[in-house]
């Protein structure tokens, strides 16, 4: 028998200049895509993924972010699946451009006008959408400005309703600014990776940017679940196999965090994923935070992180800091 779903404040936010006003936690369509391709996840059963998706928007969460290049397509067509089968409010459709990939599933970087057009043309094709909510350029090259260009005449002929950025820095959200108006950035942000902490997120709040941050669980790293043997036998079709922050020495370092999430965690009944996207959420110039999961368990595991607050002393402990010193600003 199906469960009632819990309820949870989904209170929204109004993400930037936009009319589009956003649940704390998207669904992060990276890893549904699958493998194949040079960053794909490993496989993945598209009956759970959807599922998944279904779970999330029970639950409340009214929006979805997706790139074309996840799974070369393919997150995007599950996406589609999920929404055809959906019987309740249609939650906003984010998506993004700028990597292009090959035969063989490697990635490379494109902002030329003509190839974003395509992009997009492709991306509402297998969305099954009329209008992409948000369009996001994935990664700067040295063509940002023919790429936002591109954008923001997409933007003016309505086939995207807004549109943003994601991984810029500032000089590069500068340059894109001075062509058309930024809605939103999608910078990753966790306890591992706290560098836009310094310019980009107060930069961000202070002119109005929505953010939207992807990986609050580092990629999976501070769910709980990772182990050192599980990090060893992740699969060749898996990219994080290949990422240093699940190898020695940063693995270790990394599994110690995870047990301070734990400890401070289980004084609230809350696994330590929740507590790790709860730290990420509680920053002021976040909008919303991407959460990706794999199937419906991985998503209930994870919503609660919205009415999760952590104290100063909480904070402290989480980032192993001694409770009576300031609160770091700079990367970890």
């Amino acid at each position: 028998m199906k469960t009632k779903p819990k309820k949870i404040d989904m209170s929204t936010r109004q993400l930037g200049n936009s009319d589009l006003f956003i649940t704390p936690l998207g669904f992060g369509a990276w890893a549904i895509g699958g493998s194949g391709w040079e960053f794909g996840w490993g496989e993945q059963d598209d009956k759970a993924s959807i599922a998944a998706i279904h779970r999330a928007l029970e639950l409340g969460i009214n929006w979805i972010d997706a790139a074309a290049v996840y799974g070369m397509g393919h997150s995007e067509e599950v996406v589609a699946l999920a929404l055809r089968t959906w019987s309740g409010p249609r939650p906003y459709v984010f998506t993004k451009c700028g990597l292009r990939w090959d035969e063989q599933g490697y990635v490379h970087r494109s902002l030329n006008a003509d190839s974003i057009r395509r992009e997009c043309e492709d991306s509402l094709r297998r969305l099954n959408v009329d209008v992409i909510d948000l369009y996001q350029i994935h990664w700067s090259t040295e063509d940002l400005e023919e790429g936002w260009g591109a954008m923001a005449q997409l933007q003016k002929e309505g086939k995207v309703r807004w549109i943003g950025v994601s991984n810029f820095n500032l000089e590069e959200i500068h340059r894109a600014q001075a062509i058309a108006p930024i809605t939103s950035l999608q910078p990753p942000y966790s306890l591992v990776r706290r560098e836009v902490e310094q310019e980009i997120l107060p930069y961000c709040r202070s002119n109005g940017l929505g953010v939207i941050v992807y990986s609050p669980m580092a990629s999976g790293l501070l769910t709980g679940a990772m182990t050192r043997e599980r990090a060893a036998g992740l699969p060749d079709s898996d990219w994080r196999s290949r990422d240093v922050e699940f190898q020695e020495p940063k693995l270790s370092k990394n599994l110690a965090l995870v047990e301070r999430l734990r400890e401070v965690g289980k004084r609230q009944g809350r696994p330590p994923g929740q507590v790790a996207i709860a730290w990420a959420l509680r920053n002021p110039a976040v909008t919303g935070a991407i959460v990706g999961a794999r199937n419906a368990k991985q998503v209930e595991g994870n919503v609660g992180a919205v009415d999760l607050r952590l104290a100063d002393e909480e904070i402290a402990e989480i980032e192993g800091r001694n409770t009576h010193e300031p609160e770091l600003v700079t990367a970890a």
